[in-house]
């Protein structure tokens, strides 16, 4: 998964209506740093980001909020506990779920061609909707191109682009490799499956994942914003980017996220998004037969991590695994995910690194909060 701006959109939980409850510390826990909270002070202090913010949850359901720096470089406001933020290829998740969901209805197909659905979109060198599958889709098997590298950094910020659009920037390229053959991550993928979704439901993904999934489990500070909204409606940290690596720092905090579409399009916070990856582990969202195919995965080179339908594995240092996606959009980094035991973390840094060395200690820290 690269590492430049314009793909900042890639890659890289408790019950509905429940109370936030802060972790009382004994005596001799308070007397010891929180691990978490050095760590996000270390981000900050050595890998440049203005600031950064974390929830995490126990098997208990008890979470705590975490943050460090400043939320805007030139006030130097606090950054807000629980932030609203933007969230990126964490949408993906979203949409997948609404997809399977269809599954379970019957009325979507995992191993349908995309013709079925889509007829005559999918076409180019060595492109062919006829042999792709909405699995294939879903799981970032099915060899196409990513448009995300074609699009300039000022007109992502700025610019509003139709999916039909990302379509056409994509199917300029040739096949990345045969459907099925191996894992290569393209947000044309998600793309496509917003407008099967919408094809199949007959009403924008928006709504349905309004209805499907943010209503059902009262996400209260999630959305996937309307055409033309290019702010963050609730307390938030800004977002920035440097043009080069010790450039000066850019705000984009106001920006249109329509070339993330059903792909990266959505807001949410930390306590939300734990909220979510911890009900759908728990079955609230998917049946059993679709939970059970979105969690079966393909290998993600050889990083020990795995991607299934919409959703990603990662080992912990202290056993098994967790399952979440993260989300990279000019001005935030997000990484974490949930256990099925129902541990949940979600950190995110307000400027997307350019060295995914830091990332890596981002996605470190929340193996720190999913393990301590």
């Amino acid at each position: 998964m690269r590492r430049t701006v314009s793909t900042a959109l890639a890659l890289g939980l408790i019950t509905a209506g429940a109370l936030t409850v802060p972790t009382v510390p004994t005596a001799a826990a308070a007397a010891r740093p929180d691990a978490v909270q050095q760590g996000l002070n270390a981000l900050v202090r050595n890998d440049g980001p203005p600031g950064t913010l974390a929830s995490v949850q126990d098997r208990g359901g008890r979470t705590r909020g975490y943050t460090a720096g400043v939320a805007d470089v030139t006030t130097r406001a606090a950054v807000p506990r629980d932030g609203q933020v933007r969230i990126g290829s964490n949408t993906k998740t979203f949409t997948a779920v609404v997809a399977l969901q269809l599954v379970g209805e019957g009325r979507l197909g995992l191993d349908e061609p995309v013709e079925t659905y889509l007829p005559g979109i999918v076409r180019g060198d060595g492109i062919d909707g006829r042999r792709i599958t909405v699995r294939q889709l879903l799981q970032h098997t099915s060899g196409l191109p990513d448009y995300e590298g074609d699009i300039p950094d000022s007109d992502l910020q700025q610019r509003y682009f139709e999916p039909r659009e990302l379509l056409d920037l994509a199917f300029r390229h040739p096949a990345a490799a045969a459907p099925g053959a191996t894992f290569g991550y393209s947000s044309t993928n998600y793309v496509l499956a917003g407008l099967i979704v919408q094809k199949v439901t007959g009403r924008p993904i928006a709504e349905e994942i309004d209805r499907r999934i943010v209503q059902r489990l009262g996400l209260r500070h999630t959305s996937f914003p309307a055409a033309g909204d290019r702010t963050l409606r609730e307390a938030h940290p800004h977002g920035y980017r440097r043009d080069e690596p010790g450039g000066p720092l850019i705000d984009t905090t106001e920006l249109d996220p329509s070339a993330g579409w059903a792909a990266g399009q959505m807001v949410s916070t930390g306590d939300d998004l734990n909220r979510f990856f911890t009900a759908l582990l728990a079955g609230r969202l998917l049946p059993q037969a679709q939970l059970a195919q979105m969690r079966t995965t393909v290998p993600i080179g050889d990083t020990g991590a795995g991607y299934g339908l919409g959703i990603v594995s990662r080992p912990l240092s202290c056993g098994g695994v967790y399952w979440g996606h993260g989300g990279d959009i000019p001005g935030f980094e997000s990484r974490g995910g949930a256990t099925d035991d129902g541990r949940a973390a979600n950190i995110t840094v307000t400027e997307v690194p350019s060295d995914r060395a830091v990332t890596h200690r981002l996605e470190a820290l929340v193996d720190t909060a999913l393990c301590r």
